[in-house]
């Protein structure tokens, strides 16, 4: 006899449980996955040290350099909605331009018109990152540029919307160099990036 399958979440039902969660859940076609929580919860893991200090690095940066302008950064307690997909899910580093778009203007936990997301990669999600994850992002009308960063080595991968729908992949590899982030007049160095970061010394080849 097979099984029977469980109900699907509606969005509604999702977005009242995450309210009150403890942990954060990503949500898509009607399945909650957890990204971390307590012991015997299958999801992704917590982030290490450098994962966070990488992200806290690029928020930090984003924080200053857009202080007076129309942009604001924020980091990964915000979750963000793919209208196209579904898929609600909560990137390192979000930044916004102009007026935020939220999901529930009373509750504004949930943000429709990122202009930039990053994504730290690790061991667990990068193939996620990479892929998946990657596919949904590039169906948000506003978002303009997707970043992934390594915290393997110094590793930054930047992929840029164009006039004619496709994206452009620049990679930045140079420890005296800097991210460009073109759409919000932007430059990181990436000694910046990895401040404080324990790098492997023998990373893996790309």
């Amino acid at each position: 006899m097979s099984a029977i399958p469980k109900r699907k979440l509606t969005e509604a039902e999702y977005l009242e449980i995450e309210r009150a969660a403890e942990f954060k859940s990503e949500f898509y076609d009607g399945v909650m996955y957890p990204m971390q929580g307590p012991a015997g919860v299958v999801g992704m893991a917590g982030a290490t040290f450098d994962h966070n200090k990488i992200k806290e690095n690029v928020a930090r940066a984003l924080g200053n350099a857009l202080e007076s302008g129309p942009c604001e950064a924020l980091s990964s307690d915000m979750r963000v909605k793919v209208r196209a997909t579904g898929l609600h899910t909560y990137p390192d580093v979000v930044v916004y331009c102009g007026t935020p778009e939220f999901l529930d203007d009373e509750k504004r936990d949930t943000l429709l018109n990122p202009t930039v997301i990053v994504e730290v990669l690790s061991e667990s999600t990068e193939k996620y990152d990479r892929t998946t994850k990657m596919m949904h992002y590039r169906r948000i009308p506003s978002l303009r540029e997707y970043v992934m960063i390594s915290q393997e080595q110094t590793h930054a991968e930047r992929y840029v919307r164009q006039t004619s729908g496709r994206w452009l992949l620049i990679e930045y590899d140079d420890p005296a160099g800097a991210l460009d982030l073109e759409c919000i007049s932007v430059e990181i160095p990436l000694a910046a990036i990895y401040r404080g970061v324990r790098l492997p010394e023998n990373p893996p080849l790309r």
